[in-house]
């Protein structure tokens, strides 16, 4: 009896002291969004654009999680093949609106420097009624990436730099060409 009470109180010392050992910090972000949306129908350039959002930052020591909510916009042009697969003019300032939630995998090197990685889904929000005939929509409302940079934090301040790649494909019209989103997202947070 006594080996199970003190099992049982050595578990609750050690979640308790897991639970206030954990360092949370919520806050804001926002920067640069390099977006370009690969296939061939589809200039191979980034474009600017831009993401804001906010995080919310869970730490357990070495390790820790960043779940986050950005409002991202992604500026892509059509390339001179889209009127030969399309059969219709060459499209100019396309954007593409989006709410990209990701969870990021925190990997804290030290005090200053941290690795990130993690899935991230996307929702489109907005988009070109443009590129079709008739409003049909042209991309797929939702899709997944992986996501992966490197955050420095200077006390409260943190400078981010990511690549996030695309792994849905976002043609919704159904040819043979595959377009998927690419971002390389520059950016400052502050934690409140």
């Amino acid at each position: 009896m006594k080996t199970k009470l003190f099992l049982f109180l050595a578990i609750i010392f050690c979640t308790s002291t897991a639970l206030f050992a954990q360092k949370i910090s919520i806050g804001i972000k926002g920067g640069a969004n390099l977006g370009k949306i690969s296939g061939q129908s589809f200039k191979d350039e980034f474009s600017l654009g831009y993401q804001v959002g906010g995080f919310v930052g869970i730490n357990f020591g070495i390790i820790g999680i960043q779940p986050e909510v950005l409002f991202t916009q992604t500026n892509v042009d059509t390339s001179s093949n889209f009127s030969s697969i399309y059969q219709f003019n060459h499209i100019n300032d396309i954007q593409l609106k989006s709410l990209s939630i990701p969870i990021m995998l925190n990997l804290n090197l030290n005090k200053f420097l941290t690795i990130q990685a993690g899935p991230q889904f996307g929702i489109l929000l907005d988009q070109n009624k443009n590129l079709l005939q008739n409003g049909k929509d042209a991309f797929k409302s939702g899709n997944f990436s992986l996501a992966g940079g490197i955050q420095l934090n200077l006390s409260k301040f943190k400078i981010y730099g990511r690549y996030v790649g695309g792994l849905t494909n976002l043609d919704n019209v159904g040819n043979a060409d595959s377009w998927k989103a690419q971002n390389i997202q520059l950016g400052i947070g502050l934690s409140l």
